[in-house]
């Protein structure tokens, strides 16, 4: 790792791959054949589980568990305190380590504080998902998704700015870029 940082209260157990440039703080722990990109930045108390792959430009706020079977591709955001799960019906006294169930964070995708993200779902490119939301099913690119279990309540930028759609037509008031809505899928134009 080069130019990075590690918190001497941190374990990065030998095995781990960390990119350069990346951060890791207070009380973290990075378990062996976990691979962190470039660039990232690891909350107060994370941990890494193994054979978890991390893209780079990736934020994991205070609290964040990233279990295995997930993956979460560059520029990922990950709220404080929100929640991935690996097992679909965990019990204490049976073992599932054979039952993991991926879970695919496309890239510059957000994730809400205290979000919980159930095993097994694909959070689409650049979507959005709201504090305290439980995501039991696929997120469109793009989608904004909110509550217990999430919908989808509209549409979000690249940049993150949420998007206004009129005559199925939305140009960011922030960035500029222009989104159209097609068979209800948001696409640039």
């Amino acid at each position: 790792m080069s130019g990075g940082f590690v918190h001497p209260s941190a374990f990065v157990d030998d095995g781990a791959t960390v990119g350069a440039g990346t951060r890791i703080w207070h009380f973290c722990h990075v378990m062996p054949g976990a691979v962190i990109g470039e660039s990232c930045s690891l909350g107060q108390n994370c941990v890494v589980m193994p054979g978890v792959r991390i893209g780079n430009n990736c934020k994991l706020q205070n609290n964040v568990s990233v279990y295995e079977g997930v993956v979460l591709e560059d520029d990922v955001f990950c709220g404080p305190s929100m929640v991935f799960t690996n097992v679909g019906t965990p019990r204490s006294h049976v073992s599932r380590r054979d039952a993991y169930e991926g879970t695919l964070v496309r890239r510059g995708a957000s994730i809400g504080a205290n979000a919980t993200i159930v095993a097994g779902v694909t959070l689409g490119r650049y979507s959005f998902v709201g504090a305290g939301a439980v995501v039991t099913k696929d997120v469109a690119d793009h989608a904004l998704v909110v509550g217990n279990p999430a919908r989808a309540v509209g549409w979000m930028c690249r940049c993150g700015e949420r998007l206004t759609l009129e005559g199925g037509k939305a140009t960011c008031p922030r960035c500029g870029d222009r989104y159209e809505e097609r068979a209800g899928a948001l696409v640039s134009r």
